[in-house]
């Protein structure tokens, strides 16, 4: 039987750093009021498209992994706030990646993205479509952010993480997944004005709203990753109590600590970085996962659990079977463009 072992991964995250006391300027918060109510310090907020935070952060997995971008067979692009619909992003990293060989698609899950990319990208492994792929989970949420807004303008921040997969007769890389949706509450979280059912007046006039209701989010994201968690669990015959590492989707601490609880799992066993970089939506679970692969974390062979939740309603959670090697064999020399502006300078409007 075919796997899809993760052998290379690589992160990207804008230098311009937007922090609790930046956003006091702004709004009516504090450093205080931000922190206990969802973990956060500060976020990453970008001066470049999208595409480029997903090229630099795909040369890095591909470094890793000792490959060449002509090696690549498929390029799976995750994301909410993709430079441009047609043609797809994917095809603009594989043209930045110099990946002529790669085929390339999209996938919008919302914050999802990059783990049900993921999804895809380990089947057509195992299929026999493709050989290997390039995972990618990236946002530049800031540019639709509605930074009036409280109640979102706090958690939301840019990042890029992705992932080199290649086959493997051995077990590893994702060997369990749950997916879903809870489809008849996806008007509860949503940018409203944003596509072309309303492109000819809500976004030309920039008249984006955010609708977000987060007593009901808090509950359908708990809920909708503990359901994908136990199927997990119970597909692969694995206790909770085997798994060695939950590197959650980092949308709140309190949805974190209340899954850790429902999961009888212990916190030193989860993975935390929203403290550094909030929810960075389609980039958070791949990020933290490459983080806490960095700081050794994850072992060779261990069992990594990876449940994520994003609008829509969509939920999912990975079972990863972490290969043998947990270090890089290269680095990549590409980089972002250099950035010569504040995070607040860059939220501001000219």
């Amino acid at each position: 039987m075919r796997y899809a072992n993760i052998t290379g991964w690589g992160k990207c995250l804008p230098p311009a750093i937007l922090s609790n006391d930046d956003l006091a300027t702004l709004l009516d918060t504090n450093d205080e009021w931000i922190t206990t109510r969802t973990g956060m310090k500060e976020r990453r907020i970008s001066h470049v498209p999208v595409s480029s935070l997903a090229t630099v952060a795909a040369a890095r997995a591909l470094a890793c992994a000792g490959k060449q971008a002509t090696d690549v067979e498929l390029i799976i692009f995750g994301s909410t706030t993709f430079d441009e619909m047609c043609p797809n992003a994917a095809s603009n990293v594989q043209k930045q990646l110099g990946a002529a060989n790669a085929a390339c698609m999209d996938v919008n899950t919302a914050c999802t993205s990059g783990m049900y990319a993921l999804t895809v990208a380990t089947a057509m492994i195992k299929s026999g479509v493709v050989n290997n792929a390039i995972v990618i989970g990236a946002e530049v949420i800031s540019t639709v952010m509605d930074w009036s807004n409280r109640n979102v303008a706090v958690l939301f921040g840019d990042g890029a993480g992705a992932f080199y997969l290649q086959a493997d007769a051995q077990e590893c890389g994702v060997i369990a997944e749950s997916l879903g949706c809870y489809g008849e509450s996806r008007e509860i979280l949503a940018v409203n004005g944003w596509g072309l059912k309303e492109a000819k007046n809500a976004v030309i006039n920039n008249q984006l709203h955010w609708a977000f209701e987060g007593q009901e989010i808090f509950k359908k994201a708990v809920s909708g990753m503990d359901q994908a968690c136990q199927k997990v669990l119970a597909k692969s015959e694995i206790n909770a109590d085997q798994i060695d590492l939950v590197v959650p989707h980092q949308a709140n601490l309190r949805i974190i600590d209340t899954l850790a609880k429902r999961l009888k799992l212990p916190r030193d066993k989860v993975f935390i970085n929203i403290q550094r970089y909030g929810n960075m939506s389609a980039a958070t679970a791949p990020v933290a996962l490459v983080e806490a692969i960095e700081e050794g974390r994850v072992k060779p062979n261990s069992l990594v659990l990876m449940p994520a939740f994003g609008g829509g309603l969509t939920w999912s959670a990975h079972l990863l079977r972490w290969g043998e090697r947990t270090h890089s064999l290269g680095e990549s020399d590409v980089e972002l463009a250099p950035c010569n502006k504040t995070a607040l300078e860059l939220i501001r409007p000219n």
